[in-house]
């Protein structure tokens, strides 16, 4: 029934819905069509911010990294040196941010994506992700570690360098907080994690189930807004990315190249995407409530050139979609391990 029938799905992570009209994946297309990003890339572009040892917008020089590389953004959102200072004016509240934001190159070689990278390359990158946390979690005053990339133009990405970002901050940002709250009231009344009990669900379900291995699922979630997001939960109930050993690092680094290498076959085009770990916040306390996870909002819905539109009803009511999860799930499943530039 669910299949024909509109609907709305509870997110159990944010006590929100999403409205589901399957109905709607037969309307015909007449709206904007996005151009095919080049793929061809140089291995080194000198004109590149990103590549090793070119200068960067902001006069500062990078390192001539062989690996992974860091360094604090040049034009960062949110600035250590900020005074933490209230601002309260009748119904007008504001308060000052400290924080740090940190670039963070996955690869020295320019012609990359994740997908194509290798598994070792990979580990190195789950590695630095790692570090990143304990490191700027471990400041006075950063109470959460986003860690989040932007893959691709359509997701307003200014830099085709393989990079993530990092945004260290003095409080916990929204999306984080909902998490919190939500798994915080399940562990207090079940003594056992959200996520680890909605993915025992899921994988005697298995019809939202993309890729698993040993130590990691992807899953299209069912509460899922965007029309191919995905998530990647740790079969181990971890707070946070620190907790990895070394053999789930790869088995981590694994399902991340997998999935995608799925996405960019979905529609033979570098799949573009925003992806983000939402993990314990590092405000000193003990959060035996959070299971770390990682999403990707992917954009693309019926083709490399059609991106969904978060507007109308999505903006002032609340988030819907047209592509099942479980249909969304299928197709992402169905689609062979390897990538398709590898099969030319």
């Amino acid at each position: 029934m669910l299949d024909i029938t509109p609907h709305r799905r509870y997110n159990i992570l944010t006590d929100e819905w999403v409205l589901v009209s399957p109905h709607r994946t037969k309307r015909p297309w007449q709206g904007k069509v996005e151009q095919i990003p080049i793929a061809d890339r140089p291995a080194y572009d000198p004109d590149c911010y990103l590549c090793p040892g070119n200068k960067r917008a902001g006069g500062n020089y990078n390192e001539d990294y062989h690996s992974t590389f860091s360094f604090v953004n040049d034009f960062g959102a949110l600035l250590m040196e900020s005074e933490v200072v209230d601002i309260e004016n009748g119904l007008l509240r504001a308060r000052t941010e400290k924080g740090i934001c940190k670039v963070i190159c996955f690869s020295p070689d320019h012609s990359l994506t994740l997908p194509l990278m290798d598994i070792g390359k990979i580990v190195e990158v789950v590695k630095l992700w790692k570090q990143e946390y304990r490191d700027l979690g471990d400041i006075d005053g950063i109470n959460y570690v986003q860690i989040f990339e932007n893959k691709g133009e359509l997701m307003g990405c200014s830099n085709p360098h393989p990079h993530g970002q990092i945004w260290a901050q003095g409080t916990v940002p929204e999306e984080p907080r909902k998490k919190t709250k939500q798994q915080k009231i399940y562990f207090e009344n079940n003594a056992r994690s959200l996520l680890q009990d909605y993915l025992r669900q899921e994988l005697s379900s298995g019809e939202r189930i993309v890729i698993e291995n040993d130590d990691f699922v992807a899953l299209v979630p069912y509460w899922a807004v965007w029309p191919y997001e995905t998530m990647i939960i740790p079969r181990e109930h971890y707070p946070h990315i620190g907790k990895l050993q070394d053999v789930e690092e790869e088995s981590f680094a694994r399902i991340i190249k997998a999935l995608t290498t799925k996405y960019d076959n979905l529609f033979k085009v570098s799949f573009p995407y925003s992806a983000g770990i939402h993990q314990a916040p590092t405000d000193g306390k003990d959060h035996k409530e959070w299971h770390f996870h990682m999403s990707f909002y992917p954009p693309l819905l019926r083709s490399a050139t059609v991106k969904k539109f978060m507007v109308g009803y999505e903006m002032f009511a609340n988030p819907q979609r047209d592509i099942t999860p479980e249909e969304a799930a299928m197709t992402l499943r169905n689609l062979s391990d390897v990538h398709y530039l590898k099969t030319k």
